[in-house]
């Protein structure tokens, strides 16, 4: 298993970015990741992270899923175009298979349901490959879950455009934005 960077007082403390629009818990984070001796940055919306992302490269990179605007995914892929080398983590209060699979092969290394704690995303940057223990369900989807599925691998199919994943759904706009509110059971 790869360890990340050792810290001491005469190194600089490798960069870190986190994204997310709860400024609480960017806040909480911050200081948590601070103290496991990263220099962190934070931003709330996409065009804020791309601008601090220009002014200093991050080494690694939190990034939450949904974001104002538009999908976290399309920053991991920016993230990954200016430098390919940055250790992203996505997390998500909205959990889906397609996500997961997006980010992972848009170049996120891992992708963490909240709530998530620093020392869990502390493991997730320190894994570099699949984990053949990793624990596998013994309930099938519920049909809520299925429907979520099938929508998210829809949008992500749209590039994250609400109006064309609606009509490709053949579902009012406004119905499928109430859809994407709601957490699958």
């Amino acid at each position: 298993m790869t360890k990340l960077p050792t810290i001491n007082l005469y190194d600089d403390r490798p960069s870190l970015l986190i994204v997310d629009d709860d400024l609480t818990f960017c806040d909480v984070l911050a200081r948590a990741m601070t103290k496991r001796g990263f220099d962190v940055n934070c931003a709330h919306i996409i065009e804020h992270a791309l601008k601090c992302a220009e002014t200093c490269t991050p080494e690694y990179a939190i990034i939450d899923l949904r974001l104002p605007g538009t999908s976290g995914l399309v920053l991991v892929e920016k993230l990954k175009a200016m430098d390919s080398g940055t250790r992203i983590v996505m997390l998500t209060g909205y959990a889906s298979i397609t996500t997961a699979v997006a980010a992972i092969k848009l170049g996120a290394m891992y992708y963490l349901a909240k709530p998530v704690d620093a020392d869990e995303i502390m493991t997730a940057f320190e894994c570099t490959k699949g984990n053949t223990a990793a624990q596998i369900s013994a309930h099938a989807l519920s049909v809520d879950q299925v429907e979520w599925e099938h929508i998210q691998c829809i949008l992500t199919e749209n590039n994250g455009n609400i109006s064309a994943t609606a009509k490709r759904l053949n579902m009012h706009r406004r119905t499928l934005q109430r859809k994407l509110n709601k957490t699958p059971h």
